[in-house]
């Protein structure tokens, strides 16, 4: 019987056939598996055949309906494993098939494929232009350094004749894949020995031979990152009928060396742009940490409810949802943690109250004790200073750091917002009601005073975390080896918190890694998404420095976003309903689209178009039911965490996006003023990476100055 294996470039176009095609897929597979290698070879309803003039001489194409056909790379060593690379129309397979060469890596051990036809045109072309360049790309690289590191003479030729960056992107489709990833890798200005620990040597082989061996099965077996193969009929069923959640618990090499390292000696912060797998990284984190003992408790956390929701059902796949397993993890938000310590220290606890019912409170308080302060400021204050620096009296106010804070405040002025803040903590407790941050910091307290709870805490969506918060994860788990684990991107922080984790005993120097391939979004999506952020400087996660998006990239290809004006909200909403019905007759399903807005005001407009065009919806509040039908709606908000092979963001434009009433006046303070407009710019940027392979942005009437100019 043939073994089959299947090409991760099989799976970034098995999503996007059609019904009947993907039917087909699973049908020829099937019939596949059921026969022995020498039927396969003969058998005449597969229709296994060469590929004529191919660049590659294992190049076979089988049937898959009247007018698709598979691609299969066959082995030529008298072996069973075959590996099924792509899978496209009759007459655009055999052109595809013909072009391409699969060969070993000589670093990685790993197959990967070029467009060997495409390379042999191009370098000449632009070996004539880099005669005349001032400077080539990897002048400063020698022969030999990029041959360790795993390029082969025909890449090393194309290497050679490029100028810069936007030169070696024009290449990336073509080139094999750990090739491309090292030069980009050099290109963005790490060093040899930087790539090869963190691109080479974490997908070599450990008990990789002294030379590279050529035969199939091998080839396969040393690339776990691209190819799965798949051992009986039952595996295969699941496979190709498993939804693509299940597919975001995968591991790749870049998250391999980070997550099941065998130990570190303290705190890990893990970073990195959307889409690298940040979440991959921690769940592969817990399990492994399970695998140590067999009774340490491991808490792992996050700031929302639908994200914590999330990562529950995604552990669940990771760990085939074996029940004492988990368990071991309490998988729940920092908030929820921290109310759950504190009402089991005191029953009678008192009720975190929302956002909304503070400002109400601070209104009041301003108004009853005549403050020369706007709520708004008051209760910023008291956010980034009292709570953030945990200030239990006036005489630690009156000393504190105010760092980040864009209005000086003199010792009476002090005084007078200390008096605000005592009258609005009074209210509080008159209703017999606190704030979360309040209740963290009471958990805090109760925690410090007894044995830690856990003996791992990992941490998602970290960027969002509040000190208070922090200060409840460092005493839930003693400080030392892999006490706790970090992940997050600065650069979606979409709520407005401040840390220095080094200040809060969570000192990761040593210990922090940056993930640089997005493995969701095409390469055109984050393009255009990281240029929303392009003017501004962000902070880094632990607080100390700065961090960028230099270096990201992806690995997937597709089209442009769309970015286009309407001149009224009802002609906005009349082109989304046409663009989801484009989807729909592509073949993708209706939860596969989220549509999200600023304000749910839009999307209630939306939802009453879509669904008087017949197209059902389904409004995601929280965590929307796995399995249920529907376009997904959701505030930019709610989209944290969640993904959809097409994304609309509705909305778009001059004071809604930035939200007018949530920035803080420049004349107010200043500092506060650029922090709000740079949460509201994150917040598109979070929303716009949602999508894998299509994105939309629209708007009536006068774009978001967030925008870049629309040509």
């Amino acid at each position: 019987m043939p073994r089959l294996a299947f090409a991760q470039s099989f799976w970034d176009g098995y999503d996007t056939l059609e019904k009947p095609v993907r039917a087909g897929v699973r049908k020829a597979m099937a019939k596949f598996q059921a026969m022995s290698v020498a039927e396969l070879n003969a058998d005449k309803g597969l229709h296994l055949e060469s590929v004529e003039n191919a660049r590659d001489r294992r190049m076979r194409t089988i049937r898959i309906t009247d007018f698709w056909r598979g691609v299969v790379l066959a082995p030529d060593d008298g072996s069973d494993t075959f590996l099924l690379v792509n899978v496209l129309p009759h007459d655009d397979a055999y052109t595809w098939a013909a072009k391409r060469l699969y060969s070993a890596n000589t670093a990685t051990r790993a197959l990967e494929v070029r467009d060997a036809v495409a390379l042999d045109e191009l370098t000449p072309l632009y070996a004539s232009a880099a005669r005349t360049a001032p400077r080539l790309l990897f002048a400063d690289i020698s022969d030999g350094t990029l041959r360790e590191l795993g390029i082969d003479d025909q890449v090393l030729g194309a290497a050679r004749t490029l100028v810069d960056k936007t030169q070696l992107e024009a290449f990336s489709t073509l080139l094999p894949e750990d090739q491309l990833e090292v030069l980009q890798y050099l290109a963005e200005g790490f060093s040899p020995e930087d790539v090869y620990r963190d691109v080479v040597a974490v997908r070599r082989p450990a008990d990789a031979p002294p030379e590279p061996v050529e035969d199939l099965a091998t080839l396969i077996a040393n690339t776990p990152a691209r190819i799965r193969t798949v051992t009986g009929p039952q595996e295969l069923e699941e496979i190709l009928h498993k939804p693509f959640a299940a597919w975001r618990v995968f591991l790749h090499p870049s998250q391999r060396r980070v997550a099941h390292r065998t130990s570190y000696g303290g705190p890990v912060q893990v970073t990195g742009g959307p889409g690298t797998g940040k979440t991959v990284a921690a769940l592969h984190r817990v399990r492994h940490l399970l695998g140590r003992s067999e009774d340490s408790r491991i808490l792992l956390t996050t700031y929302t409810n639908a994200l914590a929701t999330g990562l529950r059902e995604m552990l669940g796949l990771l760990l085939d949802e074996d029940e004492k397993l988990m368990a071991r993890v309490e998988v729940t938000t920092v908030d929820a943690y921290a109310h759950g310590v504190v009402r089991a220290a005191s029953p009678a606890a008192l009720k975190p109250i929302g956002d909304r019912e503070q400002r109400r409170l601070w209104e009041k308080a301003v108004s009853r004790l005549d403050l020369p302060f706007t709520a708004q400021f008051m209760a910023q204050e008291y956010r980034h200073v009292i709570l953030g620096q945990n200030l239990r009296d006036l005489d630690a106010y009156l000393g504190a750091s105010r760092r980040g804070r864009g209005t000086g405040l003199g010792p009476a002025r002090r005084r007078e917002v200390w008096s605000g803040v005592e009258r609005f903590e009074q209210f509080l407790r008159d209703r017999g009601e606190t704030t979360h941050l309040r209740v963290c910091a009471r958990a805090a307290d109760i925690l410090a005073d007894g044995p830690a709870p856990y003996a791992h805490v990992v941490v998602d969506e970290a960027q969002d975390l509040h000190p208070a918060q922090w200060r409840v994860l460092r005493t839930a788990v003693s400080p030392g080896p892999d006490d706790l684990f970090l992940t997050g991107d600065p650069h979606q922080r979409i709520y407005d918190s401040r840390v220095s984790l080094g200040s809060l005993g969570i000192a990761t120097a040593g210990r922090s890694f940056r993930l640089r391939v997005n493995y969701r979004s095409t390469e055109e999506i984050l393009t255009w998404s990281a240029r929303l952020l392009a003017p501004v400087t962000i902070d880094a996660l632990d607080g100390e420095g700065t961090d960028s998006l230099a270096g990201y990239r992806s690995l997937l290809h597709g089209r442009r976003p769309q970015v286009q004006g309407y001149a009224s909200r009802q002609e906005e909403t009349e082109a989304l309903v046409e663009r989801v019905r484009s989807l729909l007759d592509e073949g993708v399903a209706p939860h596969e689209i989220g549509v999200c807005a600023r304000f749910n005001l839009s999307l209630d407009t939306a939802e009453e178009k879509l669904t008087a065009a017949g197209i059902p919806v389904l409004r995601v509040k929280g965590r929307t039911a796995r399995g249920a039908e529907g376009v997904r709606l959701a505030t930019m908000h709610a989209m944290k965490g969640l993904e959809f092979r097409a994304v609309s963001v509705l909305g778009v434009g001059e004071g809604a996006v930035p939200f007018a009433r949530e920035i803080t006046p420049a004349e107010a303070d200043p500092l506060q003023h650029e922090a709000d407009l740079l949460r509201e710019r994150c917040l598109l940027f979070v929303a716009c990476t949602r999508a894998r392979e299509t994105l939309s942005v629209t708007w009536s009437g006068e774009p978001s100055p967030f925008l870049p100019a629309v040509t």
